[in-house]
This record gives structure tokens, sequence and C-alpha cells, in this order.
């Protein structure tokens, strides 16, 4: 029978049976490429970390000499099964997301490290079943979708590698054939890890800020020998709350208004207005300022747009002060979808209507607002310039990661620079408290005066953070010198004189 067109308009498109398209091999192809960056991949897999009530969670880059072998996402949330593993190592598999949930589309574990990794294995525990792992590769998953089943022996050893983070539940995510890791050249595996590593800790304290705020959750990354298991690295990760101002740049705010939203109801939005030139990391340190002015949206405290207007007005620079906290609605609607990578946040028109009628307790709209930020903005640029600090160069290994976040907050940092290295070691004489390798940025500390700086605590790569952070301060000119003239050998040698004197004194007591 041939179906006859009429003339009238057919609402409903006329079938004549139905039949199944399994997705091709190169679904996978367009899996891996959902345009994830290195940093929002990792941010996925600690959604999934949360999701499982982790309290700590570890990135733990693998190295070997000078090759960076694999990466694993540590936790110790409750663990999946056997069943578990495989509903997660399914493209959509989990359907049964809580309402609290991080997790949205099923695909972020397999997205996320398929776009990094030609490897995937997840190895998990739960309190009531034993170790037991799946692993994906690229390869096998083109051809048919097939997944591999892990040893668990192997399992079990890997578990137990970790069990100072997991114990008695837990989940190993580990990359394989990172592609990054393949392009280190020779010599550079210190320079990118430190440009990773940086990138990393900043965009898991932003998006991650409300978490880490709180007593009972830690982010650690960590650089690990894989032969050896020794610690090359470790820095803890600190939040960057894009609110994190100490005065308000305008009095009369924070300022909530509400926003009556089609579809919705009423939308609150917390109006912020940053102190101008403020040399804060959380307002300098996460990207461009252009950028980062506008709506920062959170869905289940989980930042997922940090920045941006979304079509309701452009990017100005004299709104770089304004910027607005959102907390997405908990029942679902039509107004506003999170993007699969959760990096942006899509609006209907019905937002940006409920913006031009948005109002504080008062009655003031928040049209407003606009305005005085943008007032607070040009009211600063006609002010006399204020006393710049003097750039220096970044700080490296061997500075704890806190004493960095207030160093970069306090000092303008100079773009490009390799940073200054500390650390502990044998020096050629007993006299000497550091020495100076000018080329390499490294301060090699005399390990024979250790123990006067950490009163019996064990040992780690980032202690002794008053005596470092001095020498940082007073060393830094001298870095940013092409060489060391004979004026600035002459103050080093004083510097040594007297702290080997005073840290004597120290251990004498």
């Amino acid at each position: 029978m041939v179906y006859q067109q009429t003339s009238d308009w057919q609402f409903d498109v006329p079938t004549s049976g139905s039949k199944r398209l399994p997705p091709a091999s190169r679904y996978v192809d367009s899996l891996a490429h959902q345009g994830y960056g290195f940093e929002a991949a990792i941010a996925d897999l600690v959604d999934n970390s949360i999701d499982a009530r982790a309290h700590n969670v570890v990135v733990s880059f693998l190295r070997d000499e000078d090759r960076l072998v694999s990466l694993l996402v540590i936790d110790d949330g409750q663990g999946m099964n056997d069943a578990g593993l495989d509903t997660a190592m399914t493209v959509g598999g989990r359907k049964d997301y809580s309402d609290s949930a991080l997790g949205h589309f099923g695909a972020g574990l397999k997205a996320a490290s398929l776009s990094h990794a030609a490897a995937l294995t997840v190895i998990s525990r739960t309190k009531r079943s034993p170790s037991a792992g799946r692993r994906w590769l690229t390869s096998q998953a083109r051809a048919d979708y097939s997944c591999d089943i892990v040893e668990p022996r192997y399992c079990q050893d890997l578990v137990d590698r970790y069990d100072g983070i997991i114990n008695w539940h837990g989940t190993i995510v580990r990359w394989d054939q990172v592609r990054a890791f393949e392009t280190i050249t020779a010599g550079q595996a210190d320079r990118y890890l430190n440009d990773a590593i940086e990138k990393l800790e900043s965009h898991l304290g932003l998006y991650f800020h409300r978490f880490l705020s709180r007593e009972d959750f830690h982010i650690d990354i960590v650089v690990e020998d894989v032969r050896t298991k020794e610690e090359l690295d470790h820095r803890g990760v600190e939040p960057i709350d894009p609110f994190g101002y100490r005065v308000p740049g305008r009095a009369g705010y924070p300022r909530p208004y509400t926003a009556p939203v089609e579809g919705i109801g009423g939308v609150t939005l917390t109006a912020h207005i940053w102190p101008p030139k403020s040399p804060l990391v959380s307002f300098r340190g996460i990207g461009p300022l252009a950028e980062r002015q506008g709506f920062y949206i959170y869905r289940h405290d989980r930042l997922v747009q940090a920045g941006g207007w979304n079509d309701t007005r452009s990017a100005e620079s004299h709104l770089s002060l304004a910027r607005i906290e959102l907390d997405l609605p908990t029942a679902p609607n039509d107004v506003f979808s999170l993007t699969v990578k959760k990096d942006g946040v899509q609006v209907t028109p019905a937002f940006a209507r409920g913006l031009e009628k948005a109002t504080d307790d008062t009655g003031t709209s928040f049209a407003t607002y606009v305005h005085d930020a943008e007032v607070t903005y040009r009211e600063a640029a006609r002010r006399r310039t204020e006393v710049q600090r003097k750039a220096v160069i970044p700080p490296g290994k061997g500075i704890d990661p806190k004493l960095k976040r207030i160093l970069r907050d306090e000092l303008p940092q100079l773009e490009g620079e390799d940073p200054i290295t500390f650390r502990w070691g044998p020096l050629t004489s007993a006299n000497v408290f550091f020495e100076v390798d000018h080329k390499e940025r490294l301060v090699t500390l005399n390990k024979e005066f250790r123990q006067a700086f950490n009163g019996g605590r064990r040992s780690g790569s980032n202690d002794a953070p008053v005596v470092k952070s001095m020498l940082y301060l007073m060393l830094n000119e001298i870095f940013q010198k092409e060489r060391v003239w004979a004026n600035q050998t002459d103050k080093i040698a004083l510097w040594n004189s007297i702290l080997v004197t005073a840290v004597r004194s120290e251990i004498a007591r």
C-alpha cells in the first residue's frame, strides 16, 4: 500500500514498523572526541568519587625515571561489586542517579577517560565484595564493545598498594597509554608535570571549592615512582572560592535577587561586586578576567559554569567585577540544560526575560546591580594608580600548597618562568645551610639540619615552610638576574653564616 499525502498537514508521522540499528564501531571514536580538556576529564572522575561518598580522592601521576607511564584516580568511596562495575563501564548504563548526584548522563567515566587514554581500567571493592575490575581498550571497544575482566589477584594487589586510601572500600580508575604522556620529549617530564599539576590544582580547586571547604573532603595530587612507590611530589588541593574576597567592592553587596522565570518560578541570584585590582588567586588566577565575569552556576554544590552571561549581555571590561552566584533548581525543567562535560549551562530565553524582571527584597532591579558594578570599576580606574608590588618567579616543588597560594595572592607572578624548587640534600660543606643552582632555579637545603625544623614529626617534601618562605623571598631577586654577581655571592655567604649559627643554636637547646 502506498501512503498518500493529503492536502492537510499531518501532525502525526505514520510508520510501517521498526528495526534495531545498534551504534557502529565509530561510535567509540565519537565518544572519545567529546572535547574534554585534561582538567575537565579528571573533574568528571572526581564527580564519580563524590557520588560514591568518598572523603579522600588522590590523583596520582606514575613516573618511571623520565617517563610518565600511567595516571590513577583513587578514592575511598563505597566501591562497586561485579554488577556495579558492569554498569559503570556501559555507556549510559546508569539510570538511577539520586536527586543529589553529580553524574548525569552515564557517559562521563568512559568519554572523559577515552578522550585521553587508549586503555581504561576500573578496579573496586566494597565492604561485602572482593576486589574486582574491568578494562576497556579502545581497539576492542571499536570492534565489538567487549570489556575485559581483570584478573582478581591483580585487582587485590593494586588495592593493597593503596590501602592507605582505600582501606575497606574504594575505587581505582587507571589510565594507560595517555596520549599527552607519550608526547613528552626527553628531559621535559618535570616541566610538563609542573604545568599540568598547576592547571589541575586550580581547576579542581575552583570547580569543587564548596566540597573542599568542608573538613571531611580532600583531594590530593601526587607524583609517584612506579617502581619504588616513593612520593616525588605531593600537593593538597585548596579551595578557590570565586566569591572569596575579604571586603566587597561596594557597600550593600553581596545582595540576593529573585528572577521570576517561566516554567520554574522564583530563581535566586546572589550578586557580588569584587574589590577592584584584587591580587587574590580566586579573582586573577582562574583565567582571563573578561571570561570570569557573569554567572557562576552550581549543580548540587559542584560548579558547572565559571563566568559568562549566557546571552543575556556581552562581556565588557567595565563589568569585570560582577559575579553572580546561581544554584540550579533541583526539580527538572526546560529552562536550564547542562552540557555533557559539565563545563557550561545552556538557557532558554525564559531566563533572560526573568532576569529583566529580577528584584531584591526592596524592589531594586537587577539592572541597578549591573550599574553599581560598572560604576565601581570606573571609579577605581579614575583613582591614582596604586603602588604595585614587584613581580616574582613563582614558587615550585618543595613549598607547601597553602603557602604557595598565599604567595600567589600577595605577589604578582612572572608569566612563563620556571619555578623555584626547594629540596633537602647533602652539601659539600657542613658550614653551609643552603646552596643555589642559579641555572636550574634550585635551592638545596643541608639535610643535616632537617631535624631542627620538624620537631619529631615525619619529614615530607613540603616541610619547613617558614625557612623556605624566607629563602624564597630573599633569593627571588637573585634568581631573576642573568648571572650571580660578586655582591650577591657575598649576600648568600652572609645568609649562610647566620642561618648555620642559628640552626646549631636551635639543635643545642
